[in-house]
């Protein structure tokens, strides 16, 4: 049988392990936290990095695209300027032939007052 004196020894021995063992627990513990910190920290590097990529990759799809298909909207908008410009020579040689002749009719309308009364004095009297 051990004494209590070597009893007492043994157990402050098992009692040291275990506090040895727990702090060793601990430490694998941090740096396994410390590895997952870090490779969620690069995860999310990296993600930011083919998020970019993607983004200049589509940026370029669109200026390519807009580069083939604007070509369309400015004939578009060139054959409308010509049918503007066409209308608006129409218009000038309109006010050329019959400018003076609406001139005339203008000032004789506001020369020649004839006076009338209204429908609603006319139905009063």
């Amino acid at each position: 049988m051990l004494t209590p004196l070597r009893q007492s020894a043994q157990n402050s021995a098992g009692i040291q392990t275990l506090l040895d063992a727990e702090r060793e627990a601990q430490k694998i513990v941090q740096q396994a936290r410390e590895y997952r910190t870090k490779r969620i920290r690069d995860a999310k590097s990296e993600a930011q990095k083919e998020i970019e990529e993607y983004r200049k990759q589509k940026e370029d799809e669109f200026k390519k695209f807009e580069a083939e298909h604007s070509s369309g909207y400015k004939k578009a908008e060139e054959d409308a300027n010509k049918e503007a410009e066409v209308k608006l020579q129409e218009i000038q040689e309109a006010g050329k032939e019959k400018g003076s002749k609406v001139v005339e009719d203008l000032i004789h309308a506001l020369v020649d007052v004839k006076p009338e009364a209204s429908e609603k004095i006319v139905i009063k009297a």
